[in-house]
């Protein structure tokens, strides 16, 4: 469930109060999100806790406003087109570009948790790609 816009003050979200799973055709398999912030205008940031299953990976895609990424738990991958494929370990952080395709998954043998942040333009804030 996505929280209407962003909070006008001191908002604790719990671990796991609004888990859901991501939108089918957007990664190799289903996983979990919940989503933190949900800015409504261009320039406001989303937020997201994402959960995926050892070897789940996301399509490639790219966010107009850029993506900062934060590794939570487990092992992760991450790559951008025609770049090297990148190690994620727990408190690592990752920004990709306004508009640079990449994909981030779990490795293969663990689980990942990762937070992302991502504004808002013209009322996106990433937009789908093919399969990795």
């Amino acid at each position: 469930m996505n929280p209407p816009g962003l909070p006008n003050e001191m908002t604790v979200i719990r671990a796991g109060e609004a888990i859901e799973n991501a939108p089918d055709n957007i990664a190799s398999a289903t996983f979990r999100v919940e989503h933190l912030i949900a800015g409504e205008q261009d320039g406001e940031p989303t937020a997201m806790r994402a959960m995926l299953d050892a070897g789940v990976c996301t399509h490639w895609h790219s966010h107009p406003r850029g993506q900062l990424l934060l590794a939570v738990s487990g092992s992760g991958l991450a790559q951008r087109r025609d770049g090297p494929l990148v190690e994620l370990s727990p408190g690592d952080a990752v920004w990709f570009a306004p508009g640079e395709l990449h994909w981030h998954g779990a490795g293969e043998a663990d689980a990942f948790i990762y937070v992302s942040v991502q504004a808002l333009q013209d009322g996106r804030a990433v937009q789908w790609h093919e399969p990795v």
